[in-house]
Parts: C-alpha cells; structure tokens; sequence
C-alpha cells in the first residue's frame, strides 16, 4: 500500500470539502449550495472524492477532507463519513480523513467517535457551528468533545462570516453568532488536552482569533476561505511572529482553490523560514505525520 510521503509534499491542505458522495448526494440544501457557489464564484463545486485525490497528488500537495454533518438543523442528510474515511484508504498518499458529528444527535453522535478513530483511521472532525446551529460553548456538545479528547482527535470549528446562506433569504436561516472565536475559548479551558483549529481568517472577529490562539497552547488558526490578499495585517504579523507555529495551510477547496491560495500567499511579506512552516511543518506536526 502507498503511504504519504511527507518529505516529498509541497504543501498540506488542512481544509478541503466532500461536496458530494458516490451516489450524488450533496451536503447542503440546493438553497445553501447555491448561495455559497454564487458566493465564492467557483467553477467546479462538487468534485468527488476520487477526483480530489487526484487533483492533489498531480500537485504533490496532502489534503484533509471532511463533510458537515448538520442534518438535525437542516434536514439534508450529510456525505457518509465513512466514505471519506475509505477514499483515505485508497488514496493514503494525498487523503487525510476527517469526519463531522452533529452535536445535536446526542449519545448517538457520541458512539460514532470511537469507531470512526479505530475502525476507520479518521484523524479529526469539523464543526460548523452556523450550518449545525449550535453554540461551541453549549454544553450539548461537551459529550462529544470528550470523546474526540479521549481518542487524540482533533478539531475543527468554523469561525467567522460563512459564504453558506450569504445573500438568501434571511441568510438561509444561518446565524453569525455561533461562529465568534471566543466562544471556542471556553472549549480550549474546558478541554484542555484537545486540539482546536479555528478554521478562516474569522472576520470579524480576527483579534478574539489571534487573542485565543496565542493564549491557549493546543488552538491553531487555519489561513482557508480567503485569499491571502485580503489577510488583515495583524493576522499576517502574527502569523510572522508569536503564532509562527500555530498556523496551517487551508484553502476551502473547492471553494477556493490552492492554485489560487498559493499564488496570492506567494506575495505576501512572510519570512522565508516560515512559509514551510505554514505550508507543511506546522500541520505535519499537529497531524502527528512523520516525515520519512
């Protein structure tokens, strides 16, 4: 079997969507996925599994993949984590798994932690707090975060403005609020042997971000969802300085791709001995991936 060979990577991609499973399933509701393509304006929004794989090993990149698991608030049933988790196994080269738990399926949700870990070699899970409409802070989810603790797991919380809903209806019925970074701060004291990723620049909430990655010692920040162009300043120099460690490559694929990303992150003033880090070193790192 082809395993990842760390060495030879450019880049690893923390943040990368299944939009849609081998029976054409989508993830989102037609209105939702409709508001975020028109959002972000991309011309190829539902790739499937086997087709990331190969769109990133053509770029010697490494990609974590993940749905959003947020049936209980929008009724659409999500990608089966369990054929994201196989992808990874057939294309262990490129495919890191992740998996998303709706914290509003309870002890069932919970059950599933353990077995996606052990049984399908899944790394982390993703929350979005918006689409699953939940607060990170309520206690409704706490179960689940001890059992993703317990099993070395990480995870990853939307935070900031979401693309999904933007400019339907009442934005698709999706509330910012649940997506300020602080909230998260309370999950970082509460758990405090989980990893976190506060996945995006989180406009515009930047400084709580940057406030909690740099003071509690297991939060990342993920750079995915926006082109580095339009980075805030104090997140570049923060990223430059005291956060240098703590923040990971992610574009959003494929809602922004790394092509992209990368084209724009190249003209950004980032000292040359931390853009490996940002691209690779950091994530490799947290992902527990040794080099060869």
């Amino acid at each position: 079997m082809t395993t990842m060979d760390i060495a030879g990577l450019t880049a690893i991609d923390v943040h990368t969507h299944a939009e849609v499973s081998s029976k054409g399933q989508g993830s989102l509701s037609e209105e939702l996925d409709a508001a975020a393509g028109d959002y972000f304006k991309a011309e190829h929004r539902r790739p499937t599994l086997p087709e990331i794989a190969s769109y990133y090993r053509e770029r010697k990149m490494a990609c974590v993949v993940f749905t959003v698991d947020a049936e209980a608030a929008t009724g659409t049933p999500a990608i089966p984590n369990e054929e994201v988790a196989e992808a990874a196994a057939l294309n262990p080269d490129v495919i890191i798994p992740f998996a998303s738990i709706d914290p509003h399926k309870g002890r069932m949700g919970v059950k599933q932690v353990a077995r996606l870990v052990r049984d399908y070699g899944v790394r982390g899970f993703k929350f979005h707090p918006n689409v699953q409409a939940f607060a990170p802070n309520d206690r409704l989810a706490y179960p689940l975060y001890e059992a993703i603790e317990a099993e070395g797991g990480i995870v990853v919380f939307h935070t900031g403005q979401t693309g999904i809903g933007a400019g339907a209806r009442g934005g698709g019925g999706i509330r910012l609020k649940y997506s300020n970074p602080m909230l998260i701060d309370d999950v970082a004291v509460d758990f405090p042997d989980l990893s976190i990723i506060l996945a995006h620049p989180s406009f515009p909430w930047q400084d709580e971000a940057l406030a909690v990655a740099t003071h509690k010692p297991r939060v990342y920040i993920d750079l995915s969802g926006w082109s580095p162009k339009y980075f805030p300043p104090q997140l570049v120099q923060y990223a430059n300085t005291l956060l240098r460690d703590k923040v990971l490559f992610g574009s959003d694929y494929p809602l922004l791709t790394p092509d992209r990303w990368l084209a724009d992150f190249e003209k950004l003033p980032i000292k040359d001995e931390v853009r490996p880090k940002i691209l690779k070193e950091n994530a490799a790192r947290l992902l527990g991936l040794a080099a060869d």
